[in-house]
């Protein structure tokens, strides 16, 4: 392994779990189970980590918390500012309204308008931008015009720290897990959640899951260094950055084995199965990983003790019903 790759603290790890303890869940795990599974994956040993039901409806919470915890009084005084499509506006609202911070936050035209009410409820007031170029612009003239603090969506040392919690608490939660299966956008759950993992079961593997459609991860493991995406096409937009940056995309080269990619239909075909056998409506990262473990790594994983992270349920009925639908077609 490079030395020269970033890597997170045990201890810190944990100093963070302690700190944001007030504010978020120590959300539960289950097995998953029922007659659909087992008719896809026989008699598996399968665990979910249910973040879905984190404070937000999703693992978000842990890292803006993280950050938002870390600011000076003088920055508190000036608020906070973020970009987002959705997951990371709602986050970054709630740690705000929790710090007693003002937060104006940019949001993207595309957007689920669920996700943009959940933030609106949190006390944010919500820009819209048509696209993520300008959103960033956006973010840029509120961190100079009103020197507004910017809460960055996956990449820094809070962001990671803050969703290491989500590995920690699953560490100890399953004992002796074979195999862990999480799914990746830019790199902020997976690079924390992966680090201590694999800190705290050194013989766990770690996969990463990627749309086909935005495989950003994918091309950076392959370059050995982060890359951009030009076009984005899938239905898991909390999956879908434009790019990764240097501290997550190290944390996730250090710590996952390798990035697997599964297509918007087997993503839907999870999610069916999650809400025949799980009774979860989750949106469509949520059901990535198991996306992947009933596709490209059914044969590998066979028999094996294997997590997946279920980390995010944001998303409006309609939306919902449509990928559903599109799922059942396949089961």
């Amino acid at each position: 392994m490079d030395p020269q790759l970033p890597d997170l603290d045990l201890e810190a790890i944990r100093a963070t779990a302690r700190e944001n303890a007030a504010d978020v869940l120590h959300t539960p795990v289950a097995p998953l189970h029922g007659a659909t599974v087992h008719r896809l994956l026989g008699a598996a040993d399968t665990w979910m980590k249910l973040e879905l039901f984190q404070r937000t409806g999703s693992f978000k919470a842990r890292g803006a918390l993280t950050a938002v915890r870390r600011l000076t009084p003088e920055q508190r005084a000036r608020g906070i500012t973020a970009v987002s499509a959705g997951n990371h506006a709602v986050a970054a609202a709630f740690a705000a309204q929790q710090a007693g911070v003002s937060a104006k936050i940019v949001v993207l035209a595309s957007a689920n308008p669920a996700r943009m009410a959940l933030a609106r409820s949190y006390g944010a007031e919500l820009l819209v931008a048509p696209d993520g170029a300008s959103g960033f612009a956006m973010v840029e003239a509120l961190v100079r015009d009103e020197q507004r603090t910017f809460i960055h969506p996956f990449e820094g040392e809070s962001p990671s720290l803050g969703t290491a919690t989500v590995g920690l608490e699953f560490a100890e939660q399953v004992p002796d897990m074979d195999a862990v299966l999480v799914a990746i956008g830019g790199g902020g759950l997976a690079s924390g959640l992966s680090a201590a993992i694999r800190k705290m079961q050194p013989n766990c593997r770690v996969i990463g899951v990627e749309p086909e459609g935005n495989d950003v991860m994918s091309r950076s493991f392959a370059a050995g260094s982060p890359q951009r995406q030009e076009k984005s096409s899938t239905i898991a937009d909390s999956l879908a950055p434009p790019m990764t940056l240097p501290m997550a995309y190290g944390l996730c080269r250090r710590h996952i084995e390798r990035v697997v990619t599964v297509s918007d239909d087997a993503i839907c075909r999870a999610m069916a199965v999650l809400f025949r056998d799980a009774k979860l409506a989750v949106e469509p990262a949520g059901a990535a990983a198991l996306a992947a473990l009933l596709g490209p790594l059914r044969d590998e994983l066979r028999g094996k003790r294997v997590g997946v992270v279920v980390c995010g349920a944001n998303i409006d009925a309609e939306t919902f019903s449509q990928q559903l639908a599109r799922g059942e077609q396949q089961l």
